[in-house]
């Protein structure tokens, strides 16, 4: 399949009242074709993993061939230097999600990338250090508790700003990591304590939305049976009929 078919396939599934329906979420590209996330997801299982295809279909700008970009692009031969660039391109939380969920944690730097982003000035890159963290929480098998609280800093330090999407994301990071077993929900719930008391206001909605599901989860039994990937799953599914995105991520 050639990246001109690809893309005349993404204008045929688009909807009009999809891209509507985007803008009320705060997703609001250059350019749309408002394809739904299981058609997305059924032509990227057609295409596979296709690198060129990827780079070709994030140059051409379109939001959804840009998530679909995310879906199909390589992670072993993604370049620090390409994804930073990508990065400068992130235009809307939808895709700096779909890049950090489905594709970034994969790389050899993402935990790299969590502590440079963190530390940047777009709305849209610094969000991304913090959905890269949320699904590092979810996905990195191997990281250490230590590597986590760690990570602590930058929510912390991160909590106070104002801006909607960034404030999503750090909260989303926050519960992630206090998902993950029963060790770092106690240090993510002390952490979430401590924005509440905050100055900031940011701070202190992050710290009582996070310590209210956390406290939830702590005292359910059902729950804590369940893993934090189990979690983001029941979350992923939520967004297909909500479209575009669960509560977490916006």
């Amino acid at each position: 399949m050639t990246v001109e078919e690809i893309l005349d396939r993404l204008r045929k599934a688009g909807s009009a009242a999809n891209v509507a329906g985007m803008a009320r979420f705060g997703i609001r590209p250059a350019l749309a074709y408002g394809v739904d996330t299981p058609a997305l997801r059924a032509l990227a299982r057609e295409i596979r993993r296709n690198q060129a295809a990827a780079e070709a279909l994030w140059a051409c700008g379109i939001h959804d061939a840009r998530i679909l970009a995310t879906l199909v692009a390589d992670p072993d031969r993604l370049t620090e230097s390409l994804v930073e660039a990508w990065a400068r391109d992130f235009d809307s939380w939808s895709v700096c999600d779909s890049a950090c969920v489905h594709l970034l944690w994969k790389t050899p730097f993402a935990w790299r990338k969590v502590r440079a982003w963190a530390h940047a000035e777009p709305e849209y890159t610094r969000r991304a250090a913090f959905a890269l963290l949320a699904a590092l929480a979810v996905h990195d098998k191997t990281a250490p508790d230590s590597r986590f609280r760690a990570a602590f800093r930058l929510i912390r330090k991160a909590a106070s700003d104002e801006r909607n999407f960034v404030k999503k994301a750090v909260n989303w990071a926050l519960r992630q990591i206090g998902k993950r077993n029963g060790a770092l929900r106690e240090d993510a719930m002390k952490l979430a304590e401590e924005l509440r008391a905050s100055k900031s206001r940011s701070a202190r909605w992050i710290g009582s939305d996070a310590l209210r599901e956390l406290r939830r989860r702590a005292a359910s039994p059902i729950r804590n049976r369940g893993t934090a990937a189990a979690s983001l799953a029941v979350r992923d599914s939520r967004s297909k009929r909500r479209k575009p995105a669960p509560r977490s991520r916006g």
